[in-house]
């Protein structure tokens, strides 16, 4: 296995991992379209943040993806952790805690001061996870107004 950046090619499967992930989440739903458009817009542009993943062969075994921008609490750049996912037939297997090993990797070579993440409230082995990996509950609680 190997951990790379992902490419415009690997967008199909992503897609399908984003799939994946979205069904298992309360806030979210799949469309592939979307899905493509912004995985797009990622891959093409390092300003916006960066798609890590785990390959095997030709196939993709997980994916984890960064979002960048400035904080002026920190006055530095900072990181969010968008979407972690790894494929339902290979957890268990540490490509997740190798994936968020890369993902911290890389945010601190591009000058990252923090990286945030949400997880669903009721995702307890997820935040077990994160807390492994040295995150720590925020004492911030965080709001959403979806725009159309």
């Amino acid at each position: 296995m190997k951990l790379i950046k992902a490419t415009h090619s690997d967008i199909p499967e992503l897609v399908e991992l984003l799939k994946s992930l979205f069904e298992q989440e309360a806030e979210f739903e799949p469309n592939s379209e979307t899905q493509s458009k912004a995985l797009s817009k990622i891959i093409l542009d390092s300003k916006i943040g960066i798609i890590l993943i785990a390959k095997d062969d030709d196939k993709i075994l997980g994916m984890v993806n960064l979002l960048f921008t400035e904080s002026t609490a920190l006055g530095s750049k900072v990181a969010l952790l968008e979407d972690m996912v790894v494929l339902s037939s290979s957890r268990g297997e540490g490509i997740g805690s190798q994936l968020i090993d890369y993902a911290i990797s890389e945010a601190k070579k591009v000058g990252c001061k923090r990286i945030t993440l949400l997880t669903d409230i009721e995702n307890t082995k997820a935040q077990s996870f994160y807390q492994k990996k040295g995150f720590v509950k925020s004492k911030m609680t965080p709001y959403r107004l979806l725009l159309d």
